[in-house]
């Protein structure tokens, strides 16, 4: 076989001594995937290499600290805050006073007069367990049973970027390690040909924050999230040049990777080059593996229909998908699920304002555009868990970066930010079903009842997921870091089965 490098690659190092000093670096830098490929290629020892410490294998399983249900996350971010009072949060005395003037604090220590904006939403009760929900979701409603709903959580910012931020590493500033970096680093992934965490965007646009929402921060590269996509090539620049064959590349990987390896020994700690070596070896796994999980043709024509995959763009308004992009990534992310990918993030909603849930310029348009593009997905995606038996083992989560106003704003009928007081719901995965905990106050401004920071919805996260919040620590800056910072968070036991 003629290869493709030029006469000095690997130059003096025949196949065997290349192997063996693989082997020898492995121990330290490579990590599982490099392992399993010396094994496969009969160099004696290497299944012992994927058994090491966490930094030796950065995604090998990991025993989990506790015995939690869930072994699998899927995380639904509505970027730019849904309504809360036009969702799950009923408030009859905001309907009542609609229209009246109340002094509510509508952006950080600023209290001013507003006009009360009543919910032209129509609110039932569902299920069993009688949940309120409006009628903006009929659909998700009829799963009324399984949702664990908290109703009074709050957060610290009021603007977009760092309220994600937050939500997703628990700190308002950027270079801190997202949820999926932590689940990653604490409990690996059973799947060494795909990455233990994916992030689907919104064809409209990611969120306003980037890429900072699925870093891995001070951690070791490896534990970022990859951005998957859901139509066309699922990672991009991940084909093969052309003309080169899978042993090609399997040369060509092996041989740049003894090199990364060695440059490596004379850099400790600098986790950017051990991941490279990783993603280079997860990458050629990936060709196979990404196309093949991603691919929908599997799927009974049924179960198609029931994400709403094949349903055309509606015509109601410019700016409306329909169910068919969020239904493929809730498919997708189903199929990721039942092969061991440990943390999927979905975010729905791009672009600013009513291209996402950001309704300064009208509530009722926004939710007219952005909830049956979420209705009949999230309600397959629970149903086809479910039925699989794969429920009770994946926690599901809903919400955004915060909620919205009790005022109005603008003359269209518009929610401003509020980190007040806002709504997630929680499903499988050890949640109690049917739950609604904590509550607003009567007009749905502020967590009155049961109020629980967003520390204390991550640190049941890590609780369900089977991880202390307190003993998941990684050693930065002098300290021993946590997802859920230095103040005391509180597992929220209320929405736990």
């Amino acid at each position: 076989m003629n290869s493709p490098l030029p006469p000095h690659f690997g130059q003096g190092m025949g196949p065997l001594a290349r192997r063996r000093f693989l082997a020898q670096l492995s121990q330290g830098f490579s990590g599982i995937a490099l392992a399993s490929l010396l094994q496969r290629d009969g160099f004696p020892g290497a299944s012992a290499l994927a058994a090491g410490a966490p930094f030796t294998a950065p995604l090998a399983p990991r025993p989990a600290h506790l015995g939690g249900k869930a072994k699998a996350c899927i995380f639904l971010f509505m970027y730019g805050g849904p309504s809360q009072m036009d969702l799950f949060d009923f408030k009859p005395e905001l309907n009542k006073r609609h229209g009246q003037t109340a002094n509510l604090e509508q952006r950080r220590r600023d209290v001013k007069a507003g006009t009360l904006l009543g919910s032209k939403r129509e609110f039932k009760r569902h299920g069993q367990s009688g949940q309120w929900i409006s009628d903006a979701l009929p659909l998700l409603s009829r799963h009324a049973d399984k949702l664990a709903v908290i109703k009074s959580l709050y957060c610290d910012s009021f603007a977009h970027g760092s309220a994600m931020l937050q939500m997703n590493s628990g700190r308002i500033i950027q270079g801190w390690p997202s949820v999926g970096s932590w689940l990653a680093y604490g409990l690996g992934s059973p799947n060494e040909n795909l990455p233990g965490y994916v992030v689907m965007l919104d064809p409209r646009g990611g969120p306003i924050s980037g890429a900072a929402n699925w870093s891995a921060g001070f951690m070791p590269a490896s534990y970022q999230g990859t951005v998957f996509r859901s139509a066309g090539q699922p990672v991009l620049d991940l084909d093969s040049a052309s003309g080169l064959t899978p042993e090609m590349q399997r040369d060509l990987i092996s041989t740049a990777n003894s090199l990364n390896a060695e440059h490596l020994a004379t850099h400790p700690g600098f986790s950017e080059l051990q991941a490279r070596i990783a993603s280079y070896e997860l990458a050629f796994q990936l060709q196979t593996a990404a196309p093949e999980a991603l691919d929908l043709s599997q799927e009974s024509r049924q179960t198609l229909e029931m994400y709403g995959v094949h349903e055309s763009k509606p015509d109601y308004h410019p700016l409306a998908l329909g169910p068919a992009p969020f239904g493929r990534q809730c498919l997708i992310a189903r199929r990721l699920v039942e092969r061991g990918v440990r943390f999927i993030q979905i975010y729905h909603g791009g672009g600013h304002q009513q291209q996402n849930w950001d309704a300064h310029n009208g509530v009722e348009e926004n939710l007219k555009i952005h909830c049956p593009e979420i209705d009949r997905p999230i309600s397959a995606l629970l149903e086809d868990l479910d039925r699989r038996g794969l429920l009770d083992s994946t926690v599901v989560v809903w919400g955004g970066e915060f909620g919205r106003q009790a005022v109005s704003q603008g003359g269209n009928g518009g929610r401003d930010h509020n980190p007040l007081g806002f709504t997630y719901w929680l499903a499988g995965g050890g949640t109690k079903g049917g739950t609604s905990y904590g509550e607003t106050d009567e007009l749905g401004h502020a967590a009155v009842g049961n109020r629980h920071h967003i520390r204390d919805l991550h640190a049941t996260l890590l609780h369900l997921m089977g991880l202390d919040p307190l003993r998941l620590t990684f050693p930065y800056g002098g300290l021993q870091q946590k997802l859920t910072g230095v103040q005391e968070a509180e597992i929220i036991h209320g929405l736990l089965a």
